[in-house]
């Protein structure tokens, strides 16, 4: 990692600004899993085959339910096999290093930032959490999460009469639906952090994004929040991207091309030394 990097990080982390993380698929691919948006998400129903664009949206979940459910419940079963990294582990070093000063805002969602140690409270998982779910006819907002008995699919199992039953709102006994934000579906604050990651936004000091190649309309929002107040971002990824190139247009900020589970430590050894 460059020098400069090193000093830019160590001065932000001897000061008193907001220090936020921004996360993306990345981070978890380095973990063994795959993007969804590739092949690895393609779904066969019958004799037609549906993109994950296609598969994930609240349209297909009201025509085809139960196969809306297999597709994340065989995700989930993919997410729970993967195992937090070192990147996730440095995070979790920079919450407990800096409090109040970090948010880490993720567009995964695989939980893994939770399971690593990240606190609920300071992690804003602005796509859900593929582990919970909550009522389809949003009887309420409450979000639960799915019961141990609904166990993950593979691609040749189906939902069996159990799985239906179980995967019912506890409120007034519909269907639930995957707590994930779907490709025909918008942003809001309490179920995605809609607001709340763009008042980090207007408060970073330093923005670190980690992975992500500014497909989805919030984390750019968020970025562009960051450089409009001046903040500095370093982007940590493996391919250039949009990130990488307003770092760079800034004139304070950074492209750090390397993956996330050797950089983020080298990061936190930095904004920790003394």
């Amino acid at each position: 990692m460059h020098e400069a990097v090193r000093t830019v990080l160590r001065k932000t982390a001897q000061g008193t600004g907001r220090i936020t993380v921004l996360t993306g698929a990345g981070i978890s691919a380095e973990s063994g899993i795959p993007t969804f948006r590739g092949p690895e998400g393609y779904w066969t129903v019958g004799s037609q085959v549906y993109q994950p664009q296609e598969m994930a949206t609240f349209w297909m979940f009201t025509h085809q339910p139960d196969e809306v459910w297999k597709w994340y419940l065989y995700r989930m079963g993919v997410c729970r096999a993967a195992e937090p990294n070192p990147g996730h582990r440095a995070l979790v070093a920079m919450e407990q290093r800096f409090g109040d000063r970090f948010a880490l805002i993720t567009q995964n969602v695989d939980g893994l930032h939770l399971r690593a140690g990240n606190s609920p409270e300071r992690t804003y998982q602005i796509h859900g959490n593929i582990n919970h779910m909550r009522c389809s006819l949003e009887c309420s907002e409450a979000v639960y999460p799915i019961p141990p008995a609904v166990r993950p699919k593979t691609k040749d199992t189906h939902l069996t009469d159990s799985d239906r039953e179980l995967l019912r709102c506890p409120l007034c006994g519909a269907r639930s639906r995957p707590h994930i934000l779907l490709f025909d579906e918008s942003y809001n604050e309490h179920h995605y952090h809609f607001y709340s990651s763009l008042k980090a936004a207007r408060e970073t000091a330093l923005l670190i994004v980690v992975g992500t190649a500014g497909a989805t309309n919030l984390p750019n929002q968020v970025a562009l929040e960051v450089h409009r107040q001046g903040g500095i971002i370093v982007d940590v990824n493996i391919e250039t991207n949009p990130f990488a190139q307003l770092a760079e247009k800034s004139g304070r900020g950074f492209f750090v091309q390397e993956p996330s589970a050797s950089a983020l430590p080298a990061m936190l050894a930095a904004m920790t030394a003394d």
